[in-house]
């Protein structure tokens, strides 16, 4: 009996057993991406140059007479007015030099006025015969001797007081005081290094940079075309600083070297840029770039939405299907945060903008369509 039993039991479990089956796995939920539709902007094309800064004006304050430094009056960093006194050298030297000269002039206007009053009494003297025209003759020589010996000791006297206030140095500009190269009790002057610091016009501020040959063609091209076109073809410049943030104000071109430097290949070029607030310092790196061409009805994209492997661009486009087909494109400028396509792609379609790397070719996707800001990626630096 209890053979039976375990032996229904068994075969009720193996039944039960055979009984169970795996269920079928359905097909993976689609991926949620981020598409966009592609859109044409006529685009303008940029040419991009690094320069570096200068001040609108820059001025480096000499010693212009030898001495010792007595005083450092200006605050260093700090903006200094024309005329501004920075440094005060030793005068006593200076000041004694003037006392001589005019000791000299005194002495030779002395000497003139004597030799006029010897003319003056020679004069009818000689006409009587009471003397020879010889001593005539030479109390006049002597009168014009002594004439040139008081212009001399004049200039003289000029040149000790120029001197004089040459101890004085002041700021011929208005600007931005730097580090002074001296203290005082520094022995100053050509022979010592006469160069105590500099004073720099920061509004408005310049940048240098260069253009190759072929670049210069472009620009001379791009000026002469806007010229053509009833504008002034003055061409805008825009410096971007090493916050990758573009300077508010544009600038325009002040300086096109006369001649093309035969070591580097490249033509000087300085733009001018509104500079308020002071922010932007003479020696920063800055890149420069402007408009050279336009393309008109472009086919732009954002530049996350290229992929690129071995130089070949790729990007990838939802169908109606909400199947995703890997595209070969030609890519063409890439414009602030965007790229130009020339070729493989139209406007309306649907590419993915978001989850690029986490689809293949064929797979199905949730797309989930949003607006790209086109305008500003082509306006970002």
């Amino acid at each position: 009996m209890i053979r039976w039993t375990v032996g229904c039991a068994l075969a009720i479990s193996v039944t039960s057993l055979g009984g169970c089956h795996k269920e079928v796995a359905g097909p993976p939920p689609a991926m949620p991406v981020k598409v966009a539709v592609v859109e044409v902007r006529d685009v303008p094309i940029y040419s991009e140059w690094v320069g570096q800064t200068r001040g609108g004006e820059e001025v480096e304050i000499r010693a212009r007479v030898e001495g010792y430094l007595e005083q450092v009056v200006y605050n260093e960093g700090t903006f200094v007015k024309r005329g501004q006194l920075m440094y005060v050298i030793d005068p006593l030297q200076y000041s004694a030099n003037v006392s001589v000269a005019r000791g000299h002039l005194a002495e030779a206007e002395a000497n003139l006025a004597r030799s006029s009053q010897d003319v003056v009494r020679y004069k009818p003297l000689v006409e009587q015969n009471a003397i020879s025209r010889e001593e005539y003759e030479t109390a006049v020589q002597m009168e014009k001797a002594t004439a040139a010996a008081v212009q001399a000791n004049r200039g003289s006297v000029q040149k000790s007081q120029l001197e004089l206030g040459y101890c004085r140095v002041t700021s011929p500009i208005d600007g931005l005081a730097g580090k002074t190269r001296v203290e005082a009790g520094d022995l100053v002057g050509r022979l010592q290094g006469n160069f105590l610091t500099t004073v720099s016009k920061l509004d408005p501020i310049k940048v240098q940079f260069s253009l190759s040959e072929v670049e210069w063609i472009t620009f001379a091209k791009s000026r002469a075309k806007k010229k053509t076109g009833g504008d002034s073809g003055q061409v805008s410049f825009q410096m971007i600083l090493a916050d990758k943030v573009a300077h508010p104000y544009l600038g325009r071109a002040v300086l096109v070297d006369n001649a093309v430097d035969p070591e580097t290949g490249t033509i000087l070029i300085e733009a001018l840029f509104p500079n308020p607030e002071g922010v932007v310092r003479p020696g920063q790196f800055a890149k420069v770039r402007a408009v050279v061409d336009r393309r008109p009805g472009a086919v732009v994209v954002p530049q996350r939405a290229v992929s690129e492997l071995q130089g070949a661009y790729r990007v990838a486009v939802v169908g109606s299907d909400n199947i995703v087909k890997m595209r070969p494109v030609a890519v063409g400028n890439r414009v602030g945060g965007a790229y130009v396509i020339d070729s493989g792609l139209k406007a309306g379609e649907r590419i993915i903008v978001e989850g690029l790397q986490k689809v293949r070719e064929g797979v199905t996707v949730a797309p989930q369509l949003i607006t790209v800001p086109i305008d500003s990626l082509l306006n970002r630096p």
